[in-house]
Protein backbone atom coordinates (compact mmCIF):
# COMPACT_ATOMS: atom_id res chain seq x y z
CA UNK A 1 0.00 0.00 0.00
CA UNK A 2 1.59 3.15 -1.18
CA UNK A 3 -0.84 6.64 0.08
CA UNK A 4 -2.00 8.78 -2.42
CA UNK A 5 -0.08 11.89 -1.67
CA UNK A 6 -1.27 15.68 -1.97
CA UNK A 7 -0.34 17.42 -5.11
CA UNK A 8 1.83 20.05 -4.55
CA UNK A 9 2.85 23.43 -6.26
CA UNK A 10 6.44 23.58 -7.29
CA UNK A 11 9.08 26.61 -7.29
CA UNK A 12 7.48 27.86 -10.90
CA UNK A 13 4.26 28.12 -9.64
CA UNK A 14 5.22 30.56 -6.28
CA UNK A 15 4.46 34.24 -6.62
CA UNK A 16 7.87 36.32 -8.09
CA UNK A 17 8.11 38.09 -5.06
CA UNK A 18 8.29 35.24 -2.75
CA UNK A 19 10.64 33.60 -4.79
CA UNK A 20 12.84 37.05 -5.01
CA UNK A 21 12.59 37.05 -1.05
CA UNK A 22 13.91 33.43 -0.94
CA UNK A 23 16.63 34.26 -3.16
CA UNK A 24 17.46 36.88 -1.30
CA UNK A 25 18.02 34.55 2.13
CA UNK A 26 19.79 32.53 0.12
CA UNK A 27 21.93 35.40 -1.42
CA UNK A 28 21.53 34.70 -5.07
CA UNK A 29 18.98 33.45 -7.79
CA UNK A 30 17.58 29.98 -7.76
CA UNK A 31 18.87 28.32 -10.99
CA UNK A 32 17.83 24.63 -10.61
CA UNK A 33 15.19 23.17 -8.44
CA UNK A 34 13.83 19.25 -7.77
CA UNK A 35 10.54 18.82 -6.60
CA UNK A 36 10.15 16.04 -4.02
CA UNK A 37 7.02 14.09 -2.91
CA UNK A 38 5.13 12.76 -0.34
CA UNK A 39 3.24 14.22 2.59
CA UNK A 40 0.14 15.96 2.93
CA UNK A 41 0.73 19.91 2.08
CA UNK A 42 -0.30 21.56 -1.11
CA UNK A 43 2.70 23.91 -0.32
CA UNK A 44 6.25 23.42 -2.17
CA UNK A 45 8.58 20.83 -1.04
CA UNK A 46 11.78 21.68 -2.99
CA UNK A 47 15.30 21.18 -3.66
CA UNK A 48 17.14 24.05 -5.02
CA UNK A 49 20.54 24.84 -6.32
CA UNK A 50 21.54 28.85 -6.60
CA UNK A 51 23.53 30.26 -9.61
CA UNK A 52 26.46 30.52 -6.77
CA UNK A 53 25.92 26.72 -6.54
CA UNK A 54 24.54 26.42 -2.79
CA UNK A 55 22.05 24.15 -2.58
CA UNK A 56 18.55 24.39 -0.21
CA UNK A 57 15.56 22.88 0.82
CA UNK A 58 12.10 25.57 0.40
CA UNK A 59 8.77 24.76 1.57
CA UNK A 60 6.46 27.73 0.75
CA UNK A 61 2.56 27.57 0.66
CA UNK A 62 0.00 30.35 0.91
CA UNK A 63 -3.66 30.75 1.87
CA UNK A 64 -4.81 30.40 -1.30
CA UNK A 65 -3.55 26.95 -1.39
CA UNK A 66 -5.05 26.10 2.19
CA UNK A 67 -5.96 28.89 4.92
CA UNK A 68 -4.41 26.90 7.54
CA UNK A 69 -1.20 25.97 6.37
CA UNK A 70 0.84 28.92 6.45
CA UNK A 71 0.22 29.12 10.03
CA UNK A 72 1.54 25.69 10.09
CA UNK A 73 4.98 26.51 8.34
CA UNK A 74 5.28 29.52 10.68
CA UNK A 75 5.06 26.71 13.68
CA UNK A 76 7.43 24.31 11.77
CA UNK A 77 10.31 27.58 11.65
CA UNK A 78 9.85 28.59 15.27
CA UNK A 79 10.08 24.74 16.68
CA UNK A 80 12.88 24.17 14.28
CA UNK A 81 15.09 27.16 15.25
CA UNK A 82 14.77 26.14 18.46
CA UNK A 83 15.97 22.83 18.09
CA UNK A 84 19.18 21.64 20.02
CA UNK A 85 22.57 21.27 17.94
CA UNK A 86 22.75 17.76 19.04
CA UNK A 87 18.26 16.93 17.62
CA UNK A 88 19.08 15.30 13.89
CA UNK A 89 17.11 17.73 12.09
CA UNK A 90 18.21 20.50 8.98
CA UNK A 91 19.00 23.69 10.26
CA UNK A 92 17.01 26.66 9.28
CA UNK A 93 18.34 29.02 7.25
CA UNK A 94 15.66 31.93 7.22
CA UNK A 95 11.96 32.18 6.51
CA UNK A 96 10.23 34.56 4.42
CA UNK A 97 6.64 35.51 5.41
CA UNK A 98 4.64 38.41 3.97
CA UNK A 99 1.04 37.31 5.52
CA UNK A 100 -0.54 35.49 3.44
CA UNK A 101 2.67 33.63 2.11
CA UNK A 102 5.21 31.63 4.51
CA UNK A 103 8.30 29.96 3.19
CA UNK A 104 10.84 28.21 5.16
CA UNK A 105 14.33 27.90 3.65
CA UNK A 106 16.01 24.79 4.97
CA UNK A 107 19.60 23.26 4.78
CA UNK A 108 19.27 20.55 2.47
CA UNK A 109 20.24 16.72 3.52
CA UNK A 110 21.77 14.49 1.51
CA UNK A 111 19.45 11.77 2.02
CA UNK A 112 16.36 9.63 0.76
CA UNK A 113 13.00 8.64 2.84
CA UNK A 114 13.01 5.11 3.96
CA UNK A 115 12.41 1.87 1.92
CA UNK A 116 8.41 0.56 2.57
CA UNK A 117 7.60 -1.45 3.28
CA UNK A 118 10.20 -1.64 6.19
CA UNK A 119 13.10 -3.17 6.87
CA UNK A 120 14.31 -4.14 10.47
CA UNK A 121 18.04 -2.58 9.64
CA UNK A 122 16.47 0.86 8.40
CA UNK A 123 13.62 0.84 11.75
CA UNK A 124 16.32 0.29 13.88
CA UNK A 125 17.95 3.28 12.36
CA UNK A 126 15.18 5.44 13.25
CA UNK A 127 14.20 4.11 16.73
CA UNK A 128 17.66 5.32 17.51
CA UNK A 129 17.53 8.14 16.50
CA UNK A 130 13.99 8.96 18.36
CA UNK A 131 16.15 7.52 21.58
CA UNK A 132 18.20 9.96 21.74
CA UNK A 133 15.80 12.51 20.61
CA UNK A 134 13.78 11.63 24.19
CA UNK A 135 17.10 11.21 25.90
CA UNK A 136 17.60 14.81 25.02
CA UNK A 137 16.53 18.02 27.40
CA UNK A 138 14.29 20.09 26.04
CA UNK A 139 15.62 23.49 25.44
CA UNK A 140 14.40 26.56 26.86
CA UNK A 141 14.32 27.87 23.21
CA UNK A 142 11.19 24.82 23.28
CA UNK A 143 9.96 25.30 26.92
CA UNK A 144 6.64 26.84 25.75
CA UNK A 145 6.00 23.81 23.64
CA UNK A 146 2.37 22.04 24.46
CA UNK A 147 1.57 19.22 26.64
CA UNK A 148 1.31 16.47 24.64
CA UNK A 149 -1.57 14.86 26.32
CA UNK A 150 -3.32 18.55 26.40
CA UNK A 151 -2.75 18.42 22.65
CA UNK A 152 -4.26 15.02 21.97
CA UNK A 153 -7.27 15.17 24.89
CA UNK A 154 -10.03 15.92 21.78
CA UNK A 155 -8.68 13.69 19.40
CA UNK A 156 -8.83 10.95 22.13
CA UNK A 157 -12.22 11.24 22.39
CA UNK A 158 -13.41 10.54 19.20
CA UNK A 159 -14.85 6.95 20.11
CA UNK A 160 -17.63 9.53 22.31
CA UNK A 161 -18.10 11.06 18.20
CA UNK A 162 -18.36 7.75 16.74
CA UNK A 163 -21.20 6.40 19.39
CA UNK A 164 -22.77 9.85 18.88
CA UNK A 165 -22.39 9.29 15.09
CA UNK A 166 -21.70 5.88 13.20
CA UNK A 167 -19.34 6.87 10.35
CA UNK A 168 -20.31 4.81 7.24
CA UNK A 169 -19.02 1.37 6.75
CA UNK A 170 -17.52 1.59 10.59
CA UNK A 171 -15.86 -1.93 11.57
CA UNK A 172 -18.16 -3.72 13.35
CA UNK A 173 -15.80 -4.72 16.22
CA UNK A 174 -15.25 -0.64 17.05
CA UNK A 175 -18.94 -0.73 17.25
CA UNK A 176 -19.39 -3.39 19.91
CA UNK A 177 -16.48 -2.42 21.91
CA UNK A 178 -16.64 1.47 22.12
CA UNK A 179 -17.40 0.85 25.78
CA UNK A 180 -13.57 -0.85 26.14
CA UNK A 181 -12.09 1.73 23.48
CA UNK A 182 -13.28 4.53 25.19
CA UNK A 183 -11.34 3.62 28.68
CA UNK A 184 -8.42 2.56 27.24
CA UNK A 185 -8.24 5.93 25.28
CA UNK A 186 -8.87 7.94 28.74
CA UNK A 187 -6.22 5.94 30.25
CA UNK A 188 -3.78 6.31 27.02
CA UNK A 189 -4.13 10.12 27.14
CA UNK A 190 -2.48 10.16 30.77
CA UNK A 191 0.07 7.81 29.66
CA UNK A 192 1.38 10.14 26.97
CA UNK A 193 2.31 12.53 29.84
CA UNK A 194 6.27 13.06 30.58
CA UNK A 195 8.84 15.51 29.90
CA UNK A 196 10.57 14.65 26.71
CA UNK A 197 11.14 16.46 23.39
CA UNK A 198 8.70 14.92 20.81
CA UNK A 199 8.31 15.29 17.14
CA UNK A 200 4.59 14.51 17.12
CA UNK A 201 4.53 13.24 13.44
CA UNK A 202 6.83 10.13 12.50
CA UNK A 203 6.19 8.72 9.72
CA UNK A 204 8.05 7.68 6.55
CA UNK A 205 7.76 10.54 5.08
CA UNK A 206 8.98 12.63 7.56
CA UNK A 207 12.41 10.97 7.70
CA UNK A 208 15.56 11.23 5.50
CA UNK A 209 18.19 8.25 6.02
CA UNK A 210 21.31 9.58 4.96
CA UNK A 211 23.93 8.06 3.06
CA UNK A 212 26.06 7.10 6.35
CA UNK A 213 23.15 5.15 7.74
CA UNK A 214 21.53 8.00 10.23
CA UNK A 215 18.24 9.53 10.01
CA UNK A 216 17.52 13.07 10.39
CA UNK A 217 13.99 14.01 11.61
CA UNK A 218 12.19 16.66 9.34
CA UNK A 219 8.39 18.41 9.43
CA UNK A 220 8.60 19.98 13.13
CA UNK A 221 5.23 21.74 13.38
CA UNK A 222 3.44 19.34 15.87
CA UNK A 223 6.55 19.49 18.28
CA UNK A 224 5.85 18.74 22.05
CA UNK A 225 6.37 17.76 25.30
CA UNK A 226 5.01 14.38 26.81
CA UNK A 227 6.23 10.50 26.87
CA UNK A 228 9.34 10.05 24.93
CA UNK A 229 8.10 6.66 23.54
CA UNK A 230 5.28 7.79 21.67
CA UNK A 231 7.31 8.65 18.83
CA UNK A 232 8.67 5.03 18.06
CA UNK A 233 5.37 3.69 18.73
CA UNK A 234 4.20 5.86 15.82
CA UNK A 235 6.58 4.59 13.59
CA UNK A 236 5.58 1.03 14.69
CA UNK A 237 2.06 1.75 13.55
CA UNK A 238 3.77 3.47 10.40
CA UNK A 239 5.92 -0.12 9.88
CA UNK A 240 1.89 -1.82 10.29
CA UNK A 241 0.47 0.18 7.64
CA UNK A 242 2.60 -0.48 4.76
CA UNK A 243 3.08 -4.41 6.21
CA UNK A 244 0.60 -6.40 8.50
CA UNK A 245 2.53 -8.37 9.22
CA UNK A 246 5.66 -6.49 10.63
CA UNK A 247 6.48 -7.95 13.95
CA UNK A 248 6.23 -4.87 15.79
CA UNK A 249 5.87 -6.74 19.27
CA UNK A 250 9.25 -7.93 19.51
CA UNK A 251 10.66 -4.67 18.38
CA UNK A 252 8.49 -3.08 21.80
CA UNK A 253 10.05 -5.93 23.62
CA UNK A 254 13.41 -5.42 22.80
CA UNK A 255 14.64 -1.56 21.65
CA UNK A 256 15.41 0.35 24.20
CA UNK A 257 13.44 3.65 23.66
CA UNK A 258 10.56 1.34 24.96
CA UNK A 259 12.18 0.72 27.93
CA UNK A 260 9.84 0.46 31.44
CA UNK A 261 6.57 0.52 28.79
CA UNK A 262 3.77 -1.36 30.09
CA UNK A 263 1.03 -3.26 27.85
CA UNK A 264 -1.45 -0.79 29.23
CA UNK A 265 0.08 1.78 28.05
CA UNK A 266 0.43 0.59 24.33
CA UNK A 267 -3.02 -0.30 23.99
CA UNK A 268 -4.36 2.45 25.78
CA UNK A 269 -2.41 5.01 23.25
CA UNK A 270 -3.67 2.91 20.31
CA UNK A 271 -7.04 3.07 21.51
CA UNK A 272 -7.07 6.85 21.89
CA UNK A 273 -4.96 7.46 17.78
CA UNK A 274 -7.18 4.79 16.77
CA UNK A 275 -10.14 6.72 17.92
CA UNK A 276 -8.74 9.96 16.34
CA UNK A 277 -8.10 8.23 12.64
CA UNK A 278 -11.68 6.80 12.59
CA UNK A 279 -13.45 10.13 13.55
CA UNK A 280 -11.08 12.80 11.20
CA UNK A 281 -11.37 9.94 8.17
CA UNK A 282 -15.41 10.45 7.82
CA UNK A 283 -14.69 14.56 7.71
CA UNK A 284 -14.83 16.40 4.97
CA UNK A 285 -11.56 17.09 3.33
CA UNK A 286 -9.58 20.14 3.84
CA UNK A 287 -8.78 22.68 1.07
CA UNK A 288 -5.82 21.32 -0.77
CA UNK A 289 -5.74 17.98 1.24
CA UNK A 290 -8.08 15.81 -0.77
CA UNK A 291 -6.36 12.43 -0.29
CA UNK A 292 -5.87 13.12 3.50
CA UNK A 293 -8.45 11.43 4.80
CA UNK A 294 -8.13 8.06 2.80
CA UNK A 295 -4.66 8.19 4.73
CA UNK A 296 -6.11 8.52 7.85
CA UNK A 297 -8.77 5.39 7.50
CA UNK A 298 -5.60 4.21 6.65
CA UNK A 299 -3.94 4.47 9.41
CA UNK A 300 -7.06 3.90 11.65
CA UNK A 301 -7.62 0.34 10.01
CA UNK A 302 -3.63 -0.45 10.98
CA UNK A 303 -4.59 0.54 14.37
CA UNK A 304 -7.63 -1.32 14.97
CA UNK A 305 -5.98 -4.38 13.40
CA UNK A 306 -2.94 -4.29 15.93
CA UNK A 307 -5.56 -3.96 18.82
CA UNK A 308 -7.36 -6.67 17.71
CA UNK A 309 -4.05 -8.67 17.60
CA UNK A 310 -2.92 -7.62 20.95
CA UNK A 311 -6.69 -9.59 22.19
CA UNK A 312 -6.81 -6.17 25.18
CA UNK A 313 -10.32 -6.58 24.37
CA UNK A 314 -12.18 -9.57 25.49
Amino acid sequence: MQPEWSTRISWPDVPGHVRAGIEEILGAPVQEWTSQRGGFSPGTADRVRTVSGQQAFVKAVGTAQNEHSPSIHRKEAANTAGLPPEVPSPALIGTFDDGEWVALILADVEGRAPRVPWSMAELTVVLDALLDLASTPVPLSLAHLPLLDHELRDAFDGWARVRDEEPESCDPWILGNLDALETLAAQGLKDLSGSSLVHGDIRADNILITGNNKAVLVDWPWACIGAGWIDGLSLLINARLFDADFDVESVLLSHPVFSGLQPGNVDGVLSGLGAYFIDAARQPPPAGLPSVRAFQQQQGDAVIAWLQQRACIR
